[in-house]
């Protein structure tokens, strides 16, 4: 089987490739706008400049059976453009839409999407999960954008003889992780007190290995065909249990100060961080029963060594930086 991955240099893209290719069922082509030395032997590589609306992927696609689209205009934390909505559109609505349009065409049988769990929203209630068969209710251009290419492959699908199948993923960690998750883990490598010693709340989080995991299974499962799934990792945490297992981890203790949760949200709604708090002190759960169900899928890798494969990354990482300068 054929398998075109886009996004193959990225965070998740990468992963992905490294999996697939030690499985011999698979030939992969891996769709990159950049030269990449990381790549797996045995990868066929086809240079895509842009994810736009009149991107030719007929060279790409030729031979595909299923195409796993990572490659996006991903979340960005200070969007400083002047119609962020209209910036994600242009990739990941209409350019995914191009991609997929040729994908039908070309008579590839499976088209797996990327999506975000922002699809379903922001926040839960205490105890109340997000299902993958909620009705989507995404508030930010991110989510928005992701949500209205969902709605565009179900319609393809309608048209075509090509299947869908939507993953929503929480907050992704693991080698290579960037953002926040690396912001934290900076923060308690270097022993920095943090007034987060008291908030209890429920996220939920998926391990790369995980998602990747979880992807591979939807590569050939007959019953993953034009469904949605959400991923995670089984096992929801506070934020100050994430931050303790974090430093147990990295080995580095974190020190956590137990500060009032209701001063810490005046504070941060003060300086006009209101998304800041609701990522640190507030809940967000998926409920993952309908991929063990359909699929008879488990997520293989624990909480702990996912963080421990992220805490390892991380300290080589520093240390190859650091023996640089």
């Amino acid at each position: 089987m054929k398998v075109l991955i886009t996004g193959a240099s990225g965070f998740l893209g990468s992963a992905l490739l490294r999996r697939i290719t030690r499985d011999s069922r698979y030939m992969t082509v891996a769709a990159l706008r950049r030269e990449s030395s990381n790549l797996p032997d045995g990868v066929e590589i086809v240079r895509i400049d842009d994810l736009g609306v009149d991107t030719d992927w007929r060279d790409a696609l030729e031979s595909i059976q299923i195409v796993v689209h990572t490659a996006a205009r991903v979340h960005v934390m200070k969007d400083s453009s002047h119609n962020p909505l209209a910036e994600y559109r242009k990739i990941n609505v209409e350019g995914t839409l191009n991609l997929a349009r040729q994908a039908a065409l070309a008579k590839v049988k499976r088209f797996i999407f990327i999506s975000t769990i922002k699809v379903n929203g922001e926040a839960t209630l205490p105890g109340e999960l997000f299902t993958a068969d909620d009705p989507p209710h995404p508030t930010d251009a991110y989510g928005i954008s992701k949500w209205e290419t969902e709605v565009g492959l179900r319609q393809l699908a309608v048209d075509s003889d090509m299947e869908y199948v939507f993953i929503r993923p929480p907050l992704v960690y693991g080698p290579g992780v960037k953002a926040n998750f690396l912001s934290m883990m900076r923060w308690i490598n270097r022993g920095i007190p943090l007034p987060l010693g008291a908030i209890d709340n429920k996220r939920s989080l998926v391990a790369l290995d995980n998602l990747v995991d979880l992807i591979m299974t939807c590569i050939e499962h007959p019953a993953a065909a034009n469904q949605t799934f959400l991923a995670g990792d089984g096992e929801d945490l506070s934020t100050t249990e994430l931050l303790r297992r974090m430093g147990n981890a990295l080995d580095k203790p974190a020190r956590l100060i137990p500060f009032p949760v209701g001063v810490l949200t005046l504070i941060v709604s003060l300086l006009g961080k209101k998304d800041v708090i609701q990522r640190l002190c507030g809940s967000l759960q998926v409920d993952i029963s309908k991929a063990r169900e359909l699929l008879g899928w488990q997520a293989p890798v624990t909480v702990e060594d996912g963080l421990r494969m992220a805490a390892v990354d991380f300290v080589n990482s520093s240390r190859s930086k650091s023996g640089n300068l």
